[in-house]
């Protein structure tokens, strides 16, 4: 019987629907697989679920070339497997694309709101039982409205999240390396503008660009050194497009006014100083955390497996 290794608990309904063809293996414990353990998987299966934790370097490629036929990514990203070692093994490779666009752009625009208007300083201020009555300069945010907004990045979730500004009557400015359609700039009343000019006018900067080479440190402290004092960055997109050591310097000392964050550069750890500092969120990387989201997930790395392991073509493939 074919096998399907996953590499950490998903949605049930996936795992029962995987179960009605193969054997199915799923790691039950609540930390990431060791290379030595993605090694053994991949030349014992014939496919694996991988999150994006989860490094699928040339080696463990290489474990799986005489029996692995696919890796279904559990993400839309997919920066974690060597997918040139793939294409070559003949290795399929596919992803969870569209499916979270909107529940990620619905977060990312969480983030923004609860730091400019300090939602959690204030949630835990009370909590502490700090709260005696209101006072006219008591936890003193920014307004949303009419401001500024840059996105980086305008691809399906980069859309989604500057519709999102249309309701708060916000200015869009976007950057990306191909611009897009008059008439989608019409529908979302965004002008494209280059990546220094999004960065000295913008109130409130969202990241939403894949991790590449040319994306890695994109905001430096070069870039980061050209906004405002008053700006708010959220990161939705992936740890490394930030060196964070420069944030934290320029959060700690106030050069710029904020950041809410969901992804993180050496993820899961964070940079050191980063929890402390009372002018950001951070977030456990729940962009896509909706039961309907993840279930909808689920469901499509399951239904690529099968139609691969049945002689098809995957849906959402990568490679």
């Amino acid at each position: 019987m074919k096998r399907v290794s996953v590499t950490y608990r998903i949605p049930q309904k996936a795992i029962d629907l995987l179960k009605t063809k193969y054997e199915v293996w799923v790691n039950e414990n609540e930390k990431p697989l060791s290379k030595n353990e993605l090694l053994k998987i991949a030349s014992e299966s014939d496919a694996i679920i991988s999150l994006l934790s989860d490094q699928m370097s040339s080696e463990i490629l290489e474990a799986g070339k005489e029996r692995l036929k696919i890796i279904s990514n559990y993400a839309v990203g997919f920066n974690n497997i060597d997918v040139n070692k793939a294409k070559e093994l003949g290795i399929r490779v596919t992803n969870t694309p569209d499916v979270l666009t909107q529940t990620t752009a619905d977060l990312a625009w969480v983030l923004m709101m609860a730091v400019a208007r300090r939602v959690v300083e204030s949630d835990i201020f009370l909590r502490e039982g700090n709260f005696v009555g209101w006072r006219p300069e008591l936890f003193l945010g920014n307004d949303i409205y009419g401001k500024t907004l840059g996105v980086i990045g305008f691809g399906r979730i980069g859309q989604a999240f500057a519709e999102r500004a249309k309701g708060f009557r916000m200015k869009v400015l976007y950057n990306q390396r191909n611009r897009v359609s008059e008439n989608i700039e019409k529908e979302l009343n965004a002008q494209y503008v280059d990546l220094e000019t999004i960065l000295k006018e913008s109130d409130f900067i969202s990241l939403h660009v894949p991790l590449t080479p040319e994306t890695h440190y994109l905001l430096n402290k070069e870039n980061m050194n050209l906004m405002k004092e008053n700006a708010i960055l959220v990161n939705t997109a992936r740890g490394p497009v930030v060196d964070e050591k420069v944030l934290y310097e320029m959060l700690k000392d106030n050069k710029i006014a904020g950041a809410g964050f969901d992804v993180f550069e050496n993820e899961p750890d964070i940079t050191e100083g980063l929890i402390d500092l009372k002018n950001v969120v951070l977030l456990p990387h729940i962009g896509t955390a909706t039961f309907e989201t993840r279930d909808k997930m689920a469901i499509m790395v399951a239904n690529d497996i099968i139609n691969v392991l049945e002689g098809k073509d995957p849906i959402n493939i990568v490679v």
